[in-house]
């Protein structure tokens, strides 16, 4: 079993930034995939960055790079999602997800993912 926690949410306005968190607890005694979902209201939930604990390699969604970038610090077992350029189409309740493995194919999709954190809002205001 792995438990997430995500912080860090708010409200911006467009332009700005923001930094959300998902710390981990649990089964974490090898490494783990931690994605970052967003769900806005009446739409489904999407998948925007996903990292391999302790690889190098990050994933990102269309929509969000060169905006957005995935980070870890392994030894606070916390995964970060640095947003950028905020645009108000990036309102979304955003989630935290992992799982022990998923493909590369799979790596954005919520069905790939375990785990599940509780969200947290961001709202970005024009």
């Amino acid at each position: 079993q792995i438990q997430l926690m995500e912080s860090g949410g708010g409200s911006v306005q467009a332009g700005g930034s923001l930094r959300v968190s998902c710390k981990a607890s649990g089964s974490l005694n090898r490494s783990i995939y931690v994605g970052w979902f967003r769900q806005a209201p009446g739409k489904e939930r999407e998948g925007v960055a996903a990292i391999r604990t302790g690889g190098t390699f990050p994933f990102y969604a269309n929509s969000v790079k060169d905006r957005f970038t995935i980070s870890q610090d392994n030894a606070e077992n916390t995964v970060y999602l640095q947003m950028n350029s905020l645009k108000p189409e990036d309102t979304a309740v955003y989630y935290c997800a992992a799982t022990h493995w998923v493909s590369t194919q799979r790596i954005l999709s919520e069905d790939g993912y375990d785990f599940w954190g509780q969200g947290t809002q961001v709202t970005v205001s024009s």
